[in-house]
């Protein structure tokens, strides 16, 4: 049990990295357009939302069962204020807006997109360094 939170926080990582390598490839497809490419964004990003949800989680419940640093408790919480925040907060907004462009109007610029991208290398970053701290 003391290494579980060390494996469930490195799948959440790997989760995050390849989606984060796969959201802007898939607009780089032949035939995908903007809508499209938006549409497919919206289920893939509400399904690892799902997954980092159940995974951060997990990963408490399993973290809570043993002794932990400190630091990595910081980490823990931070990590899901963050989820949370992009989660409850961001990706509302980009859904709203994805949903405008897919039916064909022009929203506003709308700097969401490049938060959400910069709590994403934060969440990396600090998955990182959980994972470290728990080595």
């Amino acid at each position: 049990m003391t290494h579980l939170p060390l494996a469930l926080a490195c799948i959440w990582l790997g989760m995050v990295v390849a989606i984060s390598i796969e959201a802007p490839l898939k607009f780089r497809a032949p035939g995908i357009t903007l809508p499209l490419g938006l549409g497919i964004g919206r289920l893939v990003f509400r399904a690892l939302n799902a997954a980092e949800i159940v995974l951060a989680a997990a990963t408490a419940v399993t973290f809570a069962l043993a002794a932990r640093p400190g630091t990595a408790t910081v980490l823990l919480i931070a990590l899901a204020v963050t989820l949370a925040a992009q989660v409850a907060v961001l990706r509302p907004r980009l859904e709203t807006r994805a949903a405008a462009i897919i039916a064909g109007e022009t929203p506003p610029k709308s700097r969401t997109h490049l938060v959400y991208i910069a709590l994403e290398g934060v969440k990396v970053l600090m998955l990182v360094a959980f994972a470290v701290v728990l080595l």
